[in-house]
């Protein structure tokens, strides 16, 4: 069983971004539940699943790619904040990292092992994408309207919606760690 210690040793350094231990907290039991309600055992087996089935992920982890999201919209962010002479809206860093944090969590649910050594889509997954079941673990957490909106709204489920900012950077994040591997498994990515 995946425990509360377990995840926080593996975001340690993402958690830490989260001012708010409350907020902090919830993080955590969000991926816990998820763990649990995905069947995942343990911290091995996090770091085996590969963060998405739609293209080869060329053996970089859900673990590796929910940090480098994390810290990718935290650093659009600050790059912002640093750079604008005044920043016409209000950029929440706590909401930032939680959300980077849980923006995939219902991949947990949507991904499972195949018995022979790989990962295919369960069958909540083919009910629900992982946005949707990631929003449903938020909400029931407690999470904030804002913190659910950057779980549910990061990716094509959310083209047309109204966005808070943190979902913004966070889906810009994660799609710049997403389309090069993607257009490198189609040979388009010039190098």
């Amino acid at each position: 069983m995946i425990s509360k210690a377990d995840i926080n040793r593996l975001f340690k350094d993402q958690l830490a971004k989260i001012s708010d231990p409350g907020l902090r907290d919830k993080v955590v039991d969000v991926w816990v539940t998820g763990c649990e309600r995905g069947g995942w055992k343990s911290v091995d087996d996090l770091t085996n699943m590969p963060f998405t089935l739609v293209t080869d992920a060329r053996g970089v982890n859900f673990i590796e790619h929910t940090i480098a999201v994390t810290e990718g919209a935290v650093a659009l962010a600050k790059a912002q904040i640093d750079n604008y002479r005044k920043l016409p809206y209000k950029i929440d860093m706590d909401r930032l990292a939680a959300g980077g944090l849980l923006h995939d969590v219902g991949k947990l649910i949507e991904t499972e092992s195949d018995g022979s050594g790989g990962y295919r889509k369960s069958y909540n997954g083919k009910c629900a994408r992982h946005p949707i079941s990631g929003a449903i673990l938020a909400a029931k957490a407690g999470l904030s309207d804002e913190v659910v909106n950057t779980v549910a709204c990061h990716a094509k489920e959310g083209e047309g919606a109204p966005q808070v900012v943190e979902t913004i950077l966070i889906h810009q994040a994660d799609f710049a760690t997403f389309d090069p591997l993607s257009m490198l498994n189609k040979n388009m990515l010039i190098q």
